[in-house]
């Protein structure tokens, strides 16, 4: 057992006492490498270019809005119009910074040997998978956070009227959008043994999410018209809960639950009304949150409980 009184420099973590055993968890250590995590990731080009990025994103939607929807402020709903308009964006853009952000994150150090002197340390390996995590979130929460502050003052200059509300509410749940796809990429790369294999699942992952899930819906309506699938209020919910299970969906019906953007129309509520009798649980904003939050728990759940058994 170690019994050294040292302060490790590159992670700020005491040695003294024994060292972290393999399987548990010490909060000081996982902060200590999500710090060190965050610090190097800030001070390259990353951090800047991501912020600069959401920063004219925001500021060219402004733009166009303001210039070409003279309709739309002139109905006072110009920060509804923008949050929609973003949010078709940003359901694009958010899910490729994340995966490109854990796609090394562990698999690069494993590969080139830095993992196993990561873990020399008084690091277990569940502390490095949660500071990878929390370090890469942090990396694209605050990236996220500058562009809209930075674009705040733009983007009230330039549409008039400004809901703060609205505005935050999209910037909160892409921040959670963004930690989802980053818990699914860093949890990928904890198990694959190289940056290429890694790169692939990423692929895969973004593949899953805007071809393979989408094509599978469709399928099964189409076979329901077809009548290969009996069409029946039970196959109809299975496939409309399938949907409702989409990160994608699931970060769309959030926005509509914290901002003005969105919802189901009176129409479409009458006709899920009609058809079950009242609109089921999991098409109700308050279950996509839950959905969100369960595709950033479960699969950092999943790998830190297969991270531990891999053979480094």
């Amino acid at each position: 057992m170690s019994t050294e009184a040292d302060i490790d420099t590159d992670t700020g973590t005491s040695r003294t006492g024994t060292t972290s055993s393999a399987s548990s968890v010490n909060p000081d250590s996982v902060r200590a490498v999500a710090r060190k995590d965050f610090r190097d990731s800030i001070r390259s080009w990353v951090f800047w270019t991501l912020s600069f990025l959401f920063f004219m994103l925001l500021v060219g939607t402004t733009g166009l809005l303001s210039y070409f929807g003279s309709d739309i402020a002139a109905q006072g709903q110009t920060t509804e119009a923008l949050v929609g308009m973003v949010q078709s964006m940003t359901s694009l853009i958010i899910p490729l910074i994340a995966l490109v952000l854990g796609w090394k994150s562990i698999a690069g150090e494993r590969q080139s040997g830095s993992l196993k002197i990561l873990l020399s340390l008084p690091h277990s390996r569940k502390d490095v998978l949660l500071g990878k995590l929390i370090g890469r979130s942090a990396v694209l929460s605050i990236s996220l956070i500058t562009g809209f502050v930075l674009a705040a003052v733009v983007v009230a200059a330039l549409l008039g009227s400004f809901d703060i509300a609205d505005y935050a509410g999209l910037l909160a749940v892409s921040i959670l959008y963004g930690v989802a796809y980053t818990s699914l990429a860093v949890s990928l790369s904890s198990v694959t043994r190289s940056t290429t294999i890694a790169g692939a699942a990423m692929f895969g992952i973004f593949m899953l999410f805007y071809a393979v899930w989408n094509g599978l819906l469709t399928a099964f309506w189409m076979l329901m018209n077809l009548d290969y699938i009996p069409q029946n209020e039970t196959t109809a919910q299975i496939a409309l809960l399938f949907n409702s299970l989409s990160l994608n969906s699931a970060y769309q019906n959030v926005l509509s639950l914290v901002t003005s953007m969105g919802g189901f129309t009176d129409q479409t509520e009458m006709v899920l009304e009609g058809m079950f009798g009242s609109v089921p649980f999991y098409l109700q904003d308050w279950f996509s949150l839950i959905i969100l939050l369960a595709w950033i728990v479960i699969p950092i759940a999943i790998a830190l409980f297969r991270f531990d058994r891999v053979d480094l």
